[in-house]
């Protein structure tokens, strides 16, 4: 596996990361906690140096059952989590007051087994905190050896540079994708001007860019999909032609839509690191070979006006997610 620059922090990392989420949170029941380990144990030996998991996934969960695989190779790998909500759950509301940041760090520390996080995340903007005072927390928790990188989730540009501007942001996560391009309007120059990586998450768009979905799918109650407008099945069949163009490069390339998916975005800029996520063994190999498929100059001109030409339907998320988005 390759590494990269997450911009110009100097924090190096495998060119796909793992996103752990799924395994205990957003997708369905969580993945038994043997399996889970021993799936990010997986990832570990095939290459990944790059985990990411947060306090809201579970809530704490996640980040137990993170601490515990790594710990065995804990020097070996980059630890990225998160801190931004009510007691660790999104639909209590947001909280990153200066006090619950540094409780949270305290916790996450504990979970993850370690003494320091290497990328400490805002998972979502809070409007009732100033961006600087947030910044200056983990400024702070920086400086006592606590947290080694600050990142910000799902920010817009303005809140990007105020925070930067007191405490230098090592990464972005947001979703970005071949189904979701938003970030190219303004968030990606803005990176790039500040010397800032891109931790795209939901780089298979939420598993619509593997081809695998049948357009009738229907998604259990606690799989968050199933209250997305995206994910509904109209919106499915409507945009079956980006399924049929992704599959159509996949057939040229002699590889899995997924991995051109992964690939795309590879291709899109040398700081930008995806973290795919899967509970599967099967699913993870097939996600890292995205590493592996290359796309030239001439595949990706041929590839822009196509996606050009696809109008997606159905937002991307319902109306109480898409509130806590700062845009």
């Amino acid at each position: 596996m390759q590494k990269r620059l997450l911009g110009q922090s100097g924090l190096e990392v495998s060119a796909l990361g793992f996103g752990c989420m799924g395994l205990s949170y957003g997708y369905g029941p969580a993945t038994d906690r043997k399996d889970a380990i021993a799936l990010i144990r997986a990832a570990y030996e095939r290459g990944v140096t790059f985990f990411d998991t947060a306090e809201a996934y579970g809530p704490d969960i996640n980040e137990e059952v993170v601490g515990e695989a790594l710990e065995p190779v804990r020097n070996q790998v980059v630890i990225a989590t998160k801190f931004g909500f009510v007691n660790g759950i999104p639909a209590q509301g947001l909280d990153s007051r200066p006090e619950r940041i540094r409780q949270v760090a305290d916790e996450a520390l504990k979970r993850l087994r370690t003494d320091r996080i290497d990328l400490f995340y805002q998972h979502r903007v809070d409007p009732n905190v100033p961006v600087e005072d947030v910044a200056g927390t983990v400024k702070d928790l920086i400086v006592a050896g606590k947290v080694k990188h600050f990142g910000m989730s799902e920010a817009g540009t303005h809140s990007i540079r105020r925070a930067h501007a007191v405490q230098p942001v090592a990464a972005l996560q947001s979703e970005y994708s071949m189904s979701w391009r938003e970030p190219e309007l303004e968030i990606l120059p803005l990176l790039e001007e500040l010397g800032i990586g891109f931790v795209p998450f939901a780089p298979l768009g939420k598993g619509f860019l593997t081809g695998k979905l049948a357009p009738k799918v229907v998604f259990a109650k606690d799989d968050f999909r199933s209250s997305v407008p995206r994910f509904q099945a109209d919106a499915l069949a409507a945009n079956q032609a980006l399924v049929d163009l992704v599959k159509a490069i996949a057939s040229e390339k002699s590889c899995t839509p997924a991995q051109v998916a992964l690939a795309w975005l590879l291709a899109q800029k040398p700081w930008i690191v995806p973290i795919p996520g899967t509970t599967k063994l099967s699913r993870l190999e097939e996600n890292l070979g995205g590493a592996d498929v290359i796309l030239t100059r001439d595949d990706l001109a041929r590839i822009e006006p196509a996606l050009n030409d696809i109008t997606l339907q159905g937002a991307r998320y319902p109306a109480s997610y898409q509130k806590l988005i700062n845009r």
